[in-house]
């Protein structure tokens, strides 16, 4: 009788053990914070909006008062939510003075994990406009890329939410993307003469289709462009995926976009940009280089770069062009590489 008292005894106190085991486990995964940082000014609930697509091309810096008017004009009263992979609310207060929106708010996805979060998806599917920060676009496609993430931004793009990006941010906008993957944890250092000396280095890392926006297919940019000498870096890129072989990445047609710092694009959904702020635009074509006019084309490993002619067209602020027909309020001419040394028939030399 006794030693059944004592084995009721025991269970009961293994029971009650279990319970709060279980109930600690609870207030534990309670207490544990979210892989990522949701910081928002303004309503704490979105409203139904109608917003109109468009896409703030900014070249890093400073930021343009102007380009984020364009993003907020086409949200239509409703929620601009800022994407980072690192960095706090700094935008919150400053856009949210700025536009007439019902909230602002920065959302911080610094790894795998937080972009997996359901609160993740719902937040960017909530959204009226969209703004990518600058930063390290190494993060953005290590992080974003095959998750929720990038999912639900390419169907907001499609449904028509304005979405803009500056330095990092731009540099994943078009259907190609200068990732930044290579040995350096910092791209600050990829230049013009770095690039060219052989344009299948080990840090020029090229990606497709991270964002889909329709009128930026067929497209890459880089930003900070005149500031870090940064042509010569974007003239690779465009000879890698124009030369005509095609080895390892045939997609010929690619043309380029560089935004000095300081500046920004204004582009509409029909291809008409406007150029605003400090510092100009560099539309690029690579298309006669693939026609075989130039005798010596050397685009291999360990070589300098030979390729061109390139047909740039410089854009100044307050001045247009159109992305459909590549055409528009420019100053026209051409860059050829020889042997890792740009040539220009540019009486302003490469800029």
């Amino acid at each position: 009788m006794i030693n059944y008292s004592i084995r009721m005894l025991l269970r009961r106190l293994h029971s009650a053990l279990l319970v709060l085991g279980f109930a600690l486990t609870l207030a534990a995964s309670a207490q544990t914070p979210p892989a990522y940082r949701y910081l928002r000014v303004g309503s704490p609930s979105n409203i139904a909006a109608a917003p109109h697509p468009g896409y703030a091309l900014m070249g890093g810096g400073t930021d343009l008062d102007q380009a984020f008017r364009f993003l907020c004009d086409r949200a239509a009263g409703g929620d601009l939510l800022v994407l980072r992979a690192t960095g706090d609310d700094d935008y919150n207060p400053y856009i949210h003075k700025l536009c007439h929106l019902n909230s602002v708010a920065t959302l911080v996805i610094p790894n795998r994990a937080a972009a997996l979060d359901p609160f993740v998806a719902q937040t960017i599917a909530g959204a009226s406009a969209l703004f990518i920060a600058g930063g390290d676009q190494a993060n953005y496609i290590n992080f974003w890329q095959r998750t929720p993430v990038q999912v639900t931004l390419n169907a907001a793009i499609q449904r028509g939410v304005p979405i803009g990006g500056t330095s990092a941010g731009l540099a994943v906008l078009g259907e190609w993307a200068y990732t930044a993957q290579g040995d350096q944890p910092d791209d600050a250092d990829l230049d013009a003469k770095l690039a060219m000396a052989d344009p299948f280095g080990p840090r020029i890392t090229l990606n497709r289709n991270f964002l889909q926006i329709p009128i930026l297919k067929a497209v890459i940019t880089d930003t900070h462009f005149a500031r870090r000498n940064r042509m010569g870096r974007l003239l690779v890129f465009l000879a890698r995926l124009n030369e005509p072989d095609g080895k390892p990445l045939p997609a010929p047609g690619i043309r380029g976009i560089g935004v000095d710092q300081g500046a920004a694009i204004l582009l509409d959904p029909e291809g008409h940009a406007t150029i605003v702020g400090h510092g100009s635009a560099y539309f690029i074509s690579a298309a006669h280089a693939t026609t075989g006019t130039q005798a010596r084309q050397v685009v291999e490993a360990g070589k300098p770069l030979s390729f061109g002619p390139f047909v740039v067209d410089k854009v100044a602020p307050g001045h247009s062009f159109n992305l459909h027909t590549w055409s528009g309020d420019a100053a026209q001419y051409n860059l050829s590489i020889d042997r890792g040394t740009i040539r220009s028939t540019s009486t302003s030399g490469v800029y």
